[in-house]
């Protein structure tokens, strides 16, 4: 089976709310490549979270979080910064992040700082997000990504917040098209593909993305569902996603990527025409984390989404 190596970014996401009619912020652990982490080993799988947190309380309850949830550390690295926050507020169940902390937390880890076996022995190596748009991330990403001998897995998970003008998002664009042309998987939604590709249809978007080299490209679609090109097929097809009573889309499409990451670490690349399957079963995933507030603190195990899909 082997396990996975998750590159990217943790940090502590602020939500919005109310207690005795007073605004609060509930603090959550999150971090895309963090909640993708905790969702691999909360369906089962083995996984290691490579990074860089901070030297506060806040890091260490991060450390406690990944611990206790079976996620491996031995690619996470301390340095002497606070810990990052994410505010996030809601219009409905998606989720408006706003970052604080400077340099970030998470933007720290460099390429010396990879474990060059660790990475060599994963099955299944994801890299993505935000931390991405740091130079010394980015740099530790293309290293891992040249090092990896299993499958490789990316997420651009664009957040326009960081993104000050066009010029940033044609540099990241370009990191984009660089990682997927070696890619086993990409999974993007469908406001990564508007912000990356303004104007282009999501089903051109797919080809661009297996055009350049990606094997299989899943693009999701919120309450529609999702997009899969893999494989023989010249068209997307299309997945539908379960009816579920969304309170908090945070962390939905991270429990996609948690979900296909696991499935590639227990049953190996689906058979020709198998991802629409195994993308159906990550979008009951992602329903169930929907209806329940957090990202990470709401990833379930597999007895939990079979128990509210019975018939899935």
């Amino acid at each position: 089976m082997g396990y996975a190596v998750v590159l990217g970014e943790a940090l502590v996401d602020l939500l919005d709310g109310a207690a005795d009619g007073q605004p609060v912020y509930r603090q959550a652990i999150g971090g895309a490549p963090l909640n993708v982490a905790v969702g691999v080993a909360r369906l089962g799988a083995p996984v290691e979270f490579v990074g860089s947190v901070g030297d506060d309380v806040l890091a260490g309850r991060i450390r406690d979080f990944l611990r206790d949830r079976g996620v491996g550390q031995r690619g996470t690295v301390t340095v002497p910064v606070s810990t990052t926050l994410a505010v996030a507020t809601f219009a409905g169940a998606e989720p408006d992040f706003r970052f604080y902390g400077e340099p970030p937390s998470y933007g720290l880890l460099t390429a010396d700082a990879l474990d060059p076996t660790l990475i060599r022995e994963a099955a299944v190596l994801y890299c993505g997000s935000i931390a991405l748009l740091r130079t010394p991330v980015l740099a530790a990403a293309r290293r891992a990504w040249s090092l990896a001998t299993g499958r490789r897995v990316f997420d651009p998970n664009v957040r326009p917040r960081l993104m000050p003008d066009e010029g940033a998002l044609d540099g990241f664009r370009a990191v984009v098209a660089e990682f997927a042309t070696t890619a086993d998987l990409v999974k993007l939604s469908a406001v990564d593909a508007d912000l990356l590709y303004p104007g282009e249809p999501v089903d051109r978007v797919t080809a661009r993305l297996r055009a350049l080299g990606a094997g299989a490209v899943v693009l999701t679609r919120g309450p529609v569902g999702a997009l899969v090109c893999a494989g023989a097929d010249t068209e997307p097809v299309a997945v539908p996603a379960p009816v579920v009573d969304a309170v908090d889309a945070t962390g939905a499409g991270d429990s996609v990527m948690a979900a296909l990451v696991a499935d590639l670490l227990l049953s190996g690349p689906p058979a020709p025409g198998g991802w629409p399957a195994r993308v159906a079963y990550a979008l009951r995933v992602a329903g169930l984390v929907c209806e329940a507030p957090g990202g990470a603190v709401a990833m379930p195990n597999r007895e939990q989404v079979a128990a509210r899909f019975p018939t899935g």
